[in-house]
């Protein structure tokens, strides 16, 4: 580990000040015989004042199905006469933007910058995060130049969201030019800052270059925070150096940084990957003398492990042990359970872990239904994958596509015909083609002269 990590640095002693609330106040009408009626006045709204109502053009804008609807909407109060304003433009902005229609999310910023309408930064956070999602970099950082002509005031948020996504989409050079322009452009960096360049340098596996970084934090007198000291002890433990890991959790001890349940689980995950389970799980054990107790994310540690290694009943003990240790245990938990047990062909063991999670009280997410369904689709349980299937769409869930594909293979093959039409009119509606796999299913049946399958594409055909 480089000395400037291992060295103790003088940070100056910052205090702070805060103003308590009272909790009583006089009156201002003090003698006025009102005291009581102004506390009502206070406290209780009027009923004669009318509620605010919901704009109608936000509320249609927001619950707009497609891109093209609300744009529909948009110009069409637009022409009715309404005046837009910043509300009705940024649902917009945000609905274009979350369907990935950069160019339209392009016209509707050119024509909001030609107003005198002043702009929230946060809709330029969001655009900017999204732009990083579809790797349009160039876009995102002409975004933040534009900022200003929008009425908007740039702070460090929006520069950090900027810096995030150029490290994220591993644009390295462009993020480094952009940290060395931050004095000139009016921001001073903050541990925030820092933390996105060191977690990029070390997920790149640029260690020196982490560690350079956390020497420029000491010489610029600012705190890491227990953000920083995780990202380099995940790093660490990631490449086996467990030692000096623990030197870096000593060293941040050291200096007034208290560990926190994903530190341990950062050292309870490079002990099970180093074979060494009984110690991660001695450690989770002993955090609670160490100031910090176990948490889900700590048991979850040990879960993987366990799945990962084929021990499926010592995982279930574990369960079995959280509850009676008074830990409720959440989805993550329970889907780290369901993986483990629908890959290793354990279908039904994993369909009443389901149940029972549910049972005790934890909503399944998209992510436990997914595993559920390739479960059964794996072991050429249609029908219930069907079911599981069905359940997904009602809770609105988005299913991915291959898992339709995967289901109307089987569906068709074992003559499913309802369920295959329902796949099939779920395809229709989401408007999705089949695969080439999916269609030599239903050509080879065809061919066979299966009437199912004839039957299926006559009414895709007509559809």
């Amino acid at each position: 580990m480089r000395r400037g990590v291992a060295r103790r640095l003088q940070w100056p002693l910052s205090i702070f000040f805060c103003s308590s609330r009272r909790l009583h106040r006089k009156s201002v009408y003090q003698g006025s015989g009102n005291r009581n009626n102004l506390h009502e006045r206070r406290h209780k709204p009027n009923s004669e004042e009318p509620l605010r109502r919901p704009i109608p053009v936000l509320s249609k804008i927001k619950d707009a199905r497609t891109p093209e609807g609300a744009l529909l909407i948009f110009n069409d109060y637009q022409q009715r006469g309404y005046r837009h304003d910043y509300p009705s433009y940024s649902a917009l902005v945000y609905k274009l933007a979350h369907f990935a229609e950069f160019s339209a999310v392009d016209s509707v910023l050119d024509r909001l910058e030609h107003t005198d309408i002043r702009c929230n930064e946060k809709l330029f956070v969001a655009v900017i995060q999204h732009y990083g999602r579809a790797s349009l970099f160039q876009e995102a950082v002409r975004l933040f130049n534009r900022m200003q002509r929008f009425n908007c005031s740039r702070t460090l948020k929006s520069f950090n969201t900027l810096l995030d996504v150029l490290v994220s989409g591993s644009r390295f050079s462009s993020a480094e030019r952009l940290l060395k322009q931050s004095r000139h452009l009016g921001f001073r960096p903050n541990a925030v800052t820092y933390n996105i360049m060191i977690k990029g340098w070390c997920d790149s596996g640029r260690w020196d270059d982490a560690c350079k970084l956390f020497d420029v934090m000491a010489e610029r007198r600012i705190l890491p925070t227990v953000v920083t000291y995780n990202t380099l002890i995940g790093f660490l433990c990631r490449r086996g150096d467990l030692s000096e890991a623990e030197g870096v959790v000593d060293d941040m001890v050291k200096r007034g940084a208290r560990p926190n349940q994903t530190t341990y689980a950062l050292i309870m995950e490079g002990l099970c990957e180093g074979r060494k389970y009984h110690e991660a799980r001695k450690l989770m054990f002993d955090m609670d003398y160490r100031g910090c107790k176990p948490g889900l994310v700590n048991f979850g540690v040990l879960m993987t492990s366990l799945g990962k290694n084929g021990k499926i009943e010592e995982a279930r003990d574990l369960l079995v042990e959280m509850k009676r240790r008074h830990y409720k245990p959440d989805v993550v938990i329970y889907n780290i359970l369901i993986n483990y047990l629908c890959k290793g062909g354990n279908v039904d063991s994993a369909y009443d872990v389901l149940m029972e999670m549910q049972i005790e009280g934890c909503l399944p997410n998209a992510a436990t239904y997914r595993m559920m369904v390739d479960g059964f689709c794996t072991v050429g349980e249609f029908r219930r994958a069907l079911g599981v299937l069905h359940a997904m769409s009602i809770c609105r869930h988005s299913v991915r596509v291959s898992t339709y594909f995967l289901l109307l293979r089987g569906l068709c093959e074992c003559k499913e015909e309802e369920g295959a039409r329902w796949v099939m009119e779920e395809l229709e509606r989401r408007k999705i083609g089949v695969d080439l796999d999916t269609w030599d299913v239903l050509i080879r049946s065809l061919c066979l002269g299966d009437l199912m399958t004839i039957k299926l594409l006559e009414e895709c055909t007509d559809s």
